[in-house]
């Protein structure tokens, strides 16, 4: 398939995606934080805590109706510019897709009425009810899409059907509950709650350094900081079992993720790198200028064990007997035994031959595993663009550091009672909100550059995957895309910012 034409189908997803993650995140954790200030406000029957519910949940509102625009795009763009992909792995693929749209969609959004308009037309106790189901369906929606995603990083749960050309799903339960797919859910929904708290952290200050609002800033900055403390410690929990499926079933990656070419035992972990950009798996260049390392961490990480061996790119790429790492050169071997029996089968059933598509069959299913494999050039291609996946990765975790730090300081300066007096602080948490959104975009980075060159792990490069329609027609939408996005982006800003200025008040 033309070349051009796969990188404009990859740079058009990638800019839907990387823009829907601006507006998701913060609707998955600002969902819950105004389920609890509305809790308290049922609790104590305060006006104080409806106004400030009130506020935060406008906010969210905003949020939520642009985000879904832009969802929607990025669903039909799996029909648009991947129908290869579609056609191969459709059946399951779509399974979680379906489930999210019937259920999980239909009912936060159901119930978002009710959270929005019902303040004055239902009772208190089934309004709270409504805003907590809001909240949760939005994480049960990411949950159906990150099991679909999860299933890309490491197809379970099927079984090709050679006669249709197809996967077809066998255990939903198995695709359910992955360990990638679980990981990654859990991993993906405490970036966006930090996010969130990130959001009311800093727009609280904001109001605290403009010195107004000061009872509101106070009070949503304590909910906003705890609740980011607890997500903070909850995605370092979640973060190390991610890296650990990662070492297990993405080697590659993780070895992108570290700019670690040549594997060792009590590996550790590159604190702080600067990577030679002329090193590449098939020279003896130097991997980095600058390295500042952790050691036996990496070990530890992957294979919770500090003597662990952790392959590098060179053993994944020209294998290691030694460690009983088979090279690629070999997976390509047996992917393109694959692709021929499948193409043998074929012949075979129209020349209504069985016995010989039975022999078929049963080769195709003992490479199955490695079909993917069979449409490759060369064994260099395995290895995902190392610079931007280990910059991405470094930038996520030292940002995830920072936002821990942060929610502490400013939980202890709020029980000190003088969190005013630290203007540094308080300018800190205001330009933290976009370092959230670069936290919560450089994992998305390291996810799916890091998987590179695959659509699906070792069955579908992402040149396959590709519909074969006019580079001109990708290039043409992907430009009024980017405009599209670029105009919701603004409004969504503009939107915000003048109901942050108006405040919780009235600007009163």
């Amino acid at each position: 398939m033309e070349e051009h034409l796969v990188d404009w189908s990859r740079a058009q997803f990638a800019l839907t995606a990387m823009y829907h993650w601006i507006f998701v995140p913060l609707t998955l954790g600002l969902g819950f934080i105004v389920a609890i200030m509305e809790t308290i406000y049922v609790k104590t029957n305060s006006d104080f805590w409806k106004n400030t519910t009130k506020f935060w949940m406008t906010l969210f509102a905003i949020n939520f109706a642009i985000g879904v625009a832009t969802g929607i795009i990025m669903e039909f763009e799996f029909g648009t510019n991947w129908a290869n992909y579609s056609w191969f792995v459709g059946d399951i693929f779509g399974a979680p897709l379906a489930v999210e749209g019937i259920l999980a969609f239909f009912m936060e959004s159901t119930f978002f009425a009710v959270m929005f308009f019902g303040w004055n037309k239902v009772g208190k106790r089934f309004h709270l009810i409504s805003t907590w189901l809001v909240a949760i369906g939005s994480n049960l929606s990411a949950l159906w899409i990150l099991v679909a995603n999860g299933w890309m990083q490491y197809p379970v749960g099927m079984k090709f059907n050679p006669d249709t050309i197809r996967n077809e799903m066998v255990n939903f339960w198995e695709v359910l509950f992955s360990p990638v797919a679980v990981s990654k859910f859990l991993h993906t929904i405490g970036s966006g709650f930090v996010m969130a708290s990130l959001f009311v952290v800093g727009i609280s200050a904001w109001y605290l350094l403009k010195n107004r609002d000061i009872e509101f800033a106070k009070k949503s900055m304590l909910v906003g900081a705890s609740f980011g403390l607890v997500a903070s410690i909850f995605i370092l929990v979640t973060g190390d079992e991610s890296a650990h499926q990662v070492a297990q079933k993405q080697p590659v990656k993780l070895a992108a993720m570290e700019g670690l070419y040549e594997g060792k035992e009590h590996a550790g972990i590159v604190a702080i790198g600067i990577l030679n950009p002329d090193k590449e798996v098939t020279n003896d260049e130097e991997t980095f200028y600058v390295e500042v390392e952790i050691p036996y961490a990496l070990s530890l990480l992957g294979y919770h064990r500090t003597s662990a061996y952790v392959p590098g790119l060179k053993d994944l790429v020209y294998g290691n007997k030694e460690q009983g790492i088979i090279s690629t050169a070999s997976k390509m071997e047996k992917g393109k035994l694959a692709v021929k029996s499948l193409e043998e089968y074929k012949n075979a059933k129209i020349a209504n031959d069985l016995k010989r598509a039975e022999n078929a069959k049963k080769i195709l299913e003992e490479n199955m595993k490695y079909f993917g494999y069979g449409y490759l050039t060369k064994p260099e291609q395995i290895v995902p663009p190392v610079a931007t996946t280990f910059y991405a990765f470094h930038i996520m975790v030292t940002l995830g550091s920072w936002f821990t730090f942060l929610f502490i300081v400013v939980l202890y300066l709020l029980i000190k009672k003088d969190i005013q007096k630290y203007r540094l602080i308080l300018m800190s948490a205001v330009g933290s909100i976009p370092l959230g959104y670069i936290a919560g975009e450089a994992g998305w980075v390291v996810a799916e550059v890091g998987r590179q060159p695959w659509a699906i792990q070792d069955l579908m490069p992402v040149g396959i995957a590709a519909t074969k329609i006019a580079t001109t027609n990708v290039m043409i939408s992907f430009v009024m895309f980017a405009v599209l996005f670029t105009l919701l982006l603004i409004a969504e800003i503009k939107i915000m910012t003048k109901q942050i200025s108006i405040g919780p008040n009235g600007g009163h």
